[in-house]
C-alpha cells in the first residue's frame, strides 16, 4: 500500500506541476516573436529526449549537494538542498515532461484559426474574454490527454524513482515489481502488481477521455498568423516565464555538454558501430510508430472511439516488461542475441505510439471536420487523399512526432540491456557499460554523442514537418 500511495502521489504532483507550468510557457511562445524563437522551441524539447540516466546526472550536478543551487543556499546561511525523495522525483519528472506538455499545448494554440483572434481584437474583447472563448476550449481539449500522458509516464517510471527515490519510503509500483522479480523471485506477486499498475493506467486514460471535449472552432483559411500579443505587464510576464523555463530546462543540459566535451578525446572504437545500430533502430521505429499512429488517429476521428483507449495502453506497461514478454514468447525457437534488435524495434515503436497518437488526434479531427466532406465530394481517396490533403495538413505534428519517436528510440536502455551481446550493442548500452567499467570520461563523451544525435534526429524531422506544413 505504501508503494501504491507514493506512486499515485508523485505521478499526480508531476502531472499537475508540468501542466500548470506548461500553460504560461506555451502561451508566451505562441504570442511572442523574437530572434531565436524557433530554435528555442526546438531546444526546449531536449530534456524529454535525453536518456533518463543522463538527465538525472545533469539534475544532480545542478541541484545536488555540490551543485550551484546548494552553493547559493550556503552563501545565504541555509542548509544544502537534498534532491532525494518525493521532491526530487517530482523535479526530475517535471524536467523531463514539461517540454512535451508545452509543445502539445503550443500546437493547440497554433491550431486555433487566426481569424478567431483577429475577430476578437476587432470586437475589442479583453484578454480575459479571449481566454474563456478561444483559449480555454483548446486547453480543455488538450490538457486531459496531456495530463494523462504525464501521469502514465510517471506511473511507469523506473530509473527516476530508483535513482532519486531515497529509500523504501519512496518506492513505486515499478520498483516493487523489479524487486519481486530481481531479488525475491516472486512471479505471482510481480504479476499482481503489474495487473494493478495496468488497471490504474487504464482507469486514468478512461477518465481523461471522459473529460476531454473537442474545441469546435470551425474551419479557418489555414493562414499561419501570430497570436495577438497583449501589452503592459502581460508582455513582461511572458518574458519572465520564458526566461525561467529556459534556465530550468537548459542548465542540466549544459552541464551534460560541459562534462562530455573532454571525453570526446577518449572515445573507444566501438562507439561508431553502436551509433550505427542506434540510428537504424531509431529511424525504423519512428517510421513504424508514425504509420500506426496515423492509421489509429484517422480511425478514431471517423468514429471508432474505442481505439483511442487502445492507442494509450502501451503507457500502462514499461518497455522492459513488454520486451520480456515478447522474448519469452519466442525464446524456445530463437537465441536472445538474435532477437535483441527486432524486439527492441517493436517495443520502441509501440512505446512511442501514445505520444504520436495524442499529437495527431486533435488535428486529424479538425482535418476531417474541415475537409472531409469536400474530399469525399471530389472523390479523393487512398493515396491521392493522403498525398494531397492528409500529409500537407498534418505535416507539422507528423514531423514533431517522428522526431520524438526517433529520439526516444536513440536513448532507450531497456530491452536491449537484457538481450544484446557485443555484436548488437547500441550506444546507450555502450554508455552504461563504460560507466560500469569506471571509464567515466569515455562514458561522458559517448553520452554527449548520444545526446547530440538524438537531438539532431528530432530537429531534422521537426524542421521537415514545419517546412512542409500547409501554409
Amino acid at each position: 500500500m505504501a508503494a501504491l500511495r507514493f506512486t499515485l502521489l508523485q505521478a499526480a504532483l508531476s502531472a499537475l506541476v508540468s501542466c500548470l507550468l506548461a500553460i504560461p510557457l506555451a502561451r508566451g511562445l505562441a504570442r511572442r516573436r523574437f530572434a531565436g524563437r524557433e530554435l528555442l522551441i526546438r531546444l526546449l524539447a531536449a530534456p524529454f529526449l535525453l536518456p533518463v540516466v543522463v538527465a538525472v546526472l545533469g539534475l544532480l550536478a545542478v541541484f545536488g549537494r555540490s551543485g550551484p543551487v546548494s552553493a547559493a543556499l550556503a552563501g545565504l546561511g541555509l542548509p544544502p538542498l537534498s534532491i532525494f525523495g518525493l521532491h526530487g522525483v517530482v523535479l526530475a519528472h517535471v524536467f523531463l515532461n514539461l517540454p512535451l506538455v508545452a509543445r502539445m499545448i503550443l500546437q493547440g494554440w497554433q491550431a486555433i484559426p487566426a481569424e478567431r483572434f483577429r475577430l476578437a481584437v476587432s470586437l475589442n474583447m479583453p484578454p480575459s474574454a479571449q481566454f474563456w472563448h478561444l483559449e480555454w476550449p483548446m486547453l480543455r481539449a488538450i490538457l486531459p490527454g496531456a495530463a494523462a500522458t504525464v501521469f502514465l509516464l510517471c506511473l511507469t517510471s523506473f530509473a527516476v524513482a530508483l535513482t532519486l527515490g531515497g529509500g523504501p519510503a519512496a518506492s513505486t509500483i515499478e520498483l516493487a515489481i523489479y524487486q519481486a522479480l530481481r531479488f525475491e523471485f516472486e512471479p505471482g506477486r510481480a504479476a499482481l502488481l503489474a495487473a494493478l499498475q495496468f488497471a490504474l493506467c487504464a482507469g486514468v486514460t478512461g477518465i481523461a477521455l471522459r473529460f476531454a471535449t473537442p474545441p469546435a472552432f470551425g474551419s479557418g483559411l489555414g493562414r499561419s498568423l501570430p497570436v495577438p500579443a497583449p501589452k503592459g505587464w502581460r508582455l513582461g510576464l511572458d518574458g519572465v516565464v520564458i526566461t525561467l523555463a529556459t534556465a530550468l530546462l537548459m542548465a542540466p543540459l549544459g552541464v551534460v555538454v560541459l562534462r562530455g566535451l573532454p571525453g570526446l578525446m577518449d572515445l573507444p572504437a566501438s562507439v561508431w558501430p553502436a551509433l550505427g545500430r542506434s540510428l537504424v533502430l531509431a529511424l525504423a521505429s519512428a517510421g513504424l510508430a508514425v504509420g500506426m499512429a496515423l492509421v489509429l488517429a484517422q480511425a478514431v476521428a471517423r468514429g471508432q472511439s474505442w481505439l483511442e483507449m487502445s492507442a494509450m495502453l502501451p503507457l500502462s506497461a514499461s518497455g522492459l516488461v513488454m520486451g520480456s514478454g515478447l522474448f519469452l514468447a519466442v525464446f524456445p525457437a530463437l537465441s536472445p542475441e538474435a532477437m535483441a534488435l527486432p524486439v527492441t524495434l517493436a517495443v520502441n515503436a509501440t512505446m512511442a505510439l501514445p505520444y504520436l497518437f495524442r499529437l495527431l488526434l486533435p488535428e486529424t479531427k479538425a482535418l476531417l471536420a474541415d475537409y472531409g466532406r469536400l474530399s469525399d465530394s471530389l472523390g479523393l481517396a487512398g493515396m491521392a487523399r493522403l498525398r494531397l490533403v492528409t500529409l500537407p495538413r498534418l505535416a507539422r505534428p507528423l514531423g514533431f512526432g517522428a522526431g520524438l519517436a526517433a529520439a526516444l528510440s536513440m536513448g532507450d536502455l531497456g530491452v536491449i540491456a537484457l538481450f544484446a551481446g557485443e555484436r548488437s550493442e547500441t550506444l546507450p548500452l555502450l554508455v552504461q557499460r563504460l560507466m560500469g567499467a569506471y571509464r567515466m570520461e569515455a562514458a561522458a563523451g559517448a553520452a554527449l554523442v548520444l545526446v547530440l544525435c538524438s537531438f539532431a534526429l528530432f530537429w531534422l524531422f521537426d524542421r521537415w514537418g514545419a517546412r512542409h506544413a500547409a501554409a
